[in-house]
C-alpha cells in the first residue's frame, strides 16, 4: 500500500511544537498566511501558535496535497461536512476523523489502531505538538474521506486496503490534550 500524500506530508512535522508565551513556531504561522490560497477555505486572521491549531494541521496537510480544505478549516467541527467528502462507516487509513472534547473537538487522521482498539491518530495540537496518539473510538463522531481539488471539488472515496489498519505500537495511555 502506497503512502497517501496528505500523510506523508503531516509525518514531516512529528515532533513540531507550539511555543508558549510571545514567541511563536514560524512553521504554524506560515501555515496560518497560506490558508486561503488552497480551495475555498477561509483566510486566518490571528498570527499565534497558541490558538487551537489541529484544524490548521489538516488543512495545511490536505491544501499543499491538492485536497480540500472546508471553508471553516479551524474548527474542528467543520471538517465533519459529507457534503463535501465522503462520509466512511468505518474507519479507513488516512481518513479524517472528528471527535469531542470538553469545550470543542478535534480533528486528525486516522493511521492506525493499537492492540487495544484504540484509534492512532496522526495530528496536531495533540499535546501542543504535532505527534501519532492513541484515541478511544467511542470519542470518534465521524470519519472522511478527503475530496480531490482539481479547480472544482472531486469526491473520492479510498480503496477497500485502507480498510485495513495497520496496528502501531502504544503505551495505552489515551490522548487527553488537544486545547
Amino acid at each position: 500500500m502506497s503512502e497517501l500524500a496528505w500523510i506523508a506530508e503531516g509525518r514531516k512535522f512529528l515532533g513540531l511544537r507550539e511555543i508558549k508565551g510571545s514567541k511563536h513556531n514560524q512553521t504554524l504561522l506560515r501555515w496560518l498566511e497560506d490558508m486561503g490560497q488552497y480551495s475555498h477555505e477561509s483566510k486566518a486572521w490571528w498570527r499565534d501558535d497558541e490558538t487551537p491549531w489541529c484544524g490548521l494541521f489538516v488543512g495545511h496537510c490536505l491544501g499543499v496535497t491538492n485536497r480540500y480544505v472546508v471553508k471553516n478549516w479551524f474548527r474542528a467541527s467543520a471538517w465533519a461536512d459529507s457534503l463535501v467528502m465522503m462520509r466512511l462507516d468505518q474507519p479507513a487509513y488516512g481518513c479524517i476523523v472528528t471527535f469531542t472534547r470538553q469545550g470543542g473537538g478535534h480533528v486528525g487522521f486516522v493511521v492506525g489502531k493499537d492492540t487495544r482498539g484504540n484509534l492512532m491518530v496522526l495530528g496536531g495540537n495533540q499535546g501542543d505538538a504535532v505527534s501519532i496518539a492513541a484515541f478511544a473510538m467511542s470519542r470518534a463522531t465521524g470519519f472522511y474521506w478527503p475530496s480531490k481539488w482539481v479547480g472544482k471539488l472531486v469526491k473520492s472515496i479510498p480503496s477497500a486496503t485502507r480498510y485495513t489498519l495497520p496496528v502501531l505500537s502504544s503505551t495505552g495511555k489515551l490522548s487527553t490534550n488537544e486545547a
